[in-house]
């Protein structure tokens, strides 16, 4: 691979790098970043893995710390639309131009990672360029979201201060195993020696994983149900209790019940970073909550109908989108439009969300994984009356247009590929309706 001389030339190059490309193990990274001087040591982080919730705690976290006064730098996987949603300092992406100038950087200071074939994997560039990107501009703090994993993640070359695990389910069991054991497994593989470690509430067999890991490690574990936790109180309003912060007349700024757990992972996490010197007032830390955006996520972005996109993809974020839907649309019809990767576990995604449906639109994804809907018509014709297959996203929110009456909703969700090119259908033109609320 030619080594790339301007910012355009660095954004083939990273665009060249294939996404769907998994190498677990950290030795790449640790030679691109001893290369680098270790650009990850020159600020404190938070580190955030699990397999749904993830990108919500994070953006609660990062919201609070930059309203707390620090420069916050932010790094998330996968993006909706473009990959510069992926590196943000304090709220802001990164502009394609200087996206461009930090590979470069990268490259004239570690050239080996131009080679053919490319050493690194896409994710594991991004996290150098992210790592590399917060050190130049000098960030106070950085929250960063695991990818797949956590043992064997690009992420867990940092050293951070805390750490945290949102809810886990099943996804990525090529690479993770096949049971909640062993997921929990590769997740708690970010626990470090008395680093201590926020974990949300899990299915016991999770949660002995995650207790044997930081038993194993020495780190201090903290419990949602145990150590902190955040509630609805009967007579109305949220409220959080932790080890030290009792928070009442709290409000949410993303929608669906299942935030309030989110919400208070990332306050424990907030609480732990405040005592171990990055300092987190009580009234920064409600702001967080309360004006955090996180796109995708249970987002309407059209009234007339009313159209919802939701990053759903695995069992587990399924069930926590059926319980959003009964508490923010109770009673009404949903047509859903659904796509998926051919390497999801789409069955039990269908057997839960489909009975929900007065429809079903089926549509391919933009991306080379994508499972054509001709393969799993017929499995998914026996979980919904109403179910049809199209050629295009365009034709399949057509078709589920034509369907929806007043009061229906249109749901589209499967697959964070399929939101992403929702979203870029509405958001900008329409604009969105309740973008991350």
């Amino acid at each position: 691979m030619t080594s790339p001389r301007t910012p355009d030339e660095a954004l083939d190059f990273l665009a060249r790098l294939n996404p769907s490309v998994i190498k677990p193990g950290l030795g790449r990274m640790r030679a691109a970043l001893d290369a680098l001087g270790h650009p990850e040591r020159r600020y404190r982080s938070l580190h955030v893995a699990g397999t749904n919730g993830k990108g919500s705690t994070c953006a609660f976290a990062a919201t609070a710390l930059r309203a707390a006064g620090h420069r916050v730098g932010l790094y998330t996987s996968p993006h909706l639309e473009r990959v510069t949603e992926r590196f943000q300092v304090d709220g802001a992406e990164i502009s394609r131009e200087l996206l461009g100038r930090r590979i470069l950087e990268i490259l004239e200071r570690y050239p080996e990672a131009a080679a053919t074939p490319a050493p690194l994997t896409y994710f594991e560039f991004g996290t150098i360029v992210a790592f590399w990107h917060f050190a130049q501009e000098a960030v106070d703090v950085a929250v960063l979201e695991t990818g797949l994993g956590g043992r064997l993640d690009a992420t867990n070359t940092v050293l951070p201060l805390v750490t945290a695990i949102t809810p886990i389910s099943f996804d990525h069991m090529e690479y993770l195993g096949h049971t909640l054991g062993a997921i929990a497994g590769e997740k708690a593989g970010i626990l470090k020696p008395g680093v201590p470690v926020v974990v949300s509430r899990q299915e016991p067999e999770a949660l002995q994983a995650i207790a044997r890991v930081a038993a194993e490690v020495g780190a201090p574990l903290l419990l949602e149900g145990r150590d902190f936790a955040g509630e609805a109180r009967p007579e109305g309003g949220l409220a959080y209790q932790g080890p030290r912060w009792r928070l009442d007349g709290l409000s949410l700024s993303l929608r669906g019940p299942h935030q309030l757990q989110n919400a208070a992972v990332a306050l424990a996490a907030l609480e732990q970073l405040d005592a171990r010197g990055v300092t987190v007032p009580i009234e920064a830390a409600r702001m967080g909550v309360s004006s955090a955006r996180w796109p995708g996520r249970l987002e309407e972005v059209s009234r007339q109908p009313t159209v919802v996109l939701d990053g759903a993809h695995n069992p587990g974020g399924v069930a926590v989108l059926l319980a959003s839907l009964e508490a923010l649309y109770p009673g009404q019809r949903v047509h859903a439009v659904f796509g998926v990767v051919a390497d999801k576990d789409r069955a039990p995604m269908m057997r839960a969300l489909f009975p929900r449906c007065a429809s079903v639109h089926l549509t391919p994804l933009d991306t080379p994984r994508s499972l054509a809907p001709e393969r799993y018509l017929e499995e998914a014709s026996a979980l919904c009356s109403d179910v049809r297959a199209y050629a295009s996203l365009d034709e399949a929110l057509a078709g589920a247009r034509a369907l929806a009456m007043k009061g229906d909703v249109i749901l589209c969700a499967g697959s964070l590929f399929l939101v992403g090119a929702t979203r870029a259908r509405f958001v900008g033109n329409l604009g969105a309706v309740q973008q991350g609320k």
